[in-house]
């Protein structure tokens, strides 16, 4: 039941990012927004911070962030951070000791793990062919999860991080790695007539999908490590069989920027 819950859950997600993140434009933008928004609210509600001054803080940060990237004022974003910090260190230090020194390093962590890398993907969706190049990001999060789990069962052995994550194998990995390259190679022959730029495009796009991947597994794993510390099995239960937006989108806050980046780089996309 649990499996079908989530197999169903997880077509209807596919689904949805598809035709939201391809859209491109203000329809990318919030929901990157809000998917970012719910994500800053998970994570500080593990240090129960969500509805004090610190949300408040992070919310409108978050908010605010997204009206810069509207608007194309980039340079603005170091400087709100700055402010982000400073009001946060403002509250933590007139409220003292209501406040813990971690509570204020993680609601700060929680605007860049969070907001800015998610928003890599908004970004992603306004370049170059980018309705094209969202696809990479979850050809090598979600599709290297699927096919990390199914090469785990067939031939996982070595534990990847036993104390962590006892299920994951280093056999699981490599798989996961090398199915995300497939998947990225056979994308590119498809819509290699669409797009044009110099470097060969299955190649290309299966090597961005093997980098995402390889990355995309830190994320996850990252994001296990903050729930084990917390004594918490999920982030929240918004989405039914997978947990929360954190518990979704794990591999995808860390696999949005190292393609972005990648593409612009080293591809030299714009």
């Amino acid at each position: 039941m649990m499996f079908k819950q989530r197999l169903l859950s997880g077509i209807v997600l596919v689904i949805l990012a598809v035709f939201i993140f391809y859209e491109g434009g203000i329809v990318t933008l919030l929901a990157t927004g809000i998917i970012s928004l719910i994500g800053v609210f998970e994570l500080l509600r593990v240090i129960g911070v969500e509805k004090a001054v610190f949300g408040v803080i992070c919310y409108t940060a978050t908010v605010l962030y997204y009206l810069l990237l509207l608007m194309g004022l980039d340079q603005y974003v170091i400087p709100l951070m700055i402010v982000v910090l400073i009001l946060l260190m403002t509250v933590y230090v007139f409220t003292y000791p209501r406040y813990h020194v971690n509570q204020v390093a993680i609601a700060f962590f929680a605007m860049f793990y969070v907001t800015i890398m998610l928003s890599c993907i908004y970004l992603i969706r306004n370049l170059d062919g980018g309705g094209f190049m969202i696809v990479l990001v979850f050809l090598s999060s979600w599709g290297n999860d699927t096919l990390a789990y199914c090469a785990g069962r067939l031939f996982g052995k070595h534990k990847m991080a036993p104390v962590l994550s006892p299920k994951k194998t280093v056999e699981g990995g490599i798989g996961g790695v090398i199915g995300a390259g497939l998947l990225g190679l056979i994308f590119g022959f498809i819509v290699k007539p669409y797009i044009m730029f110099e470097y060969n495009v299955p190649v290309t796009f299966a090597l961005v999908c093997m980098a995402g991947a390889l990355i995309s597994i830190v994320g996850d794993l990252g994001a296990s490590a903050v729930k084990r510390n917390y004594e918490i099995k999920d982030y929240s239960n918004l989405i039914p069989g997978h947990g929360g937006i954190l518990d979704r989108f794990d591999s995808v806050i860390f696999t949005a920027p190292i393609i972005y980046y990648m593409l612009v780089m080293v591809v030299g996309l714009q």
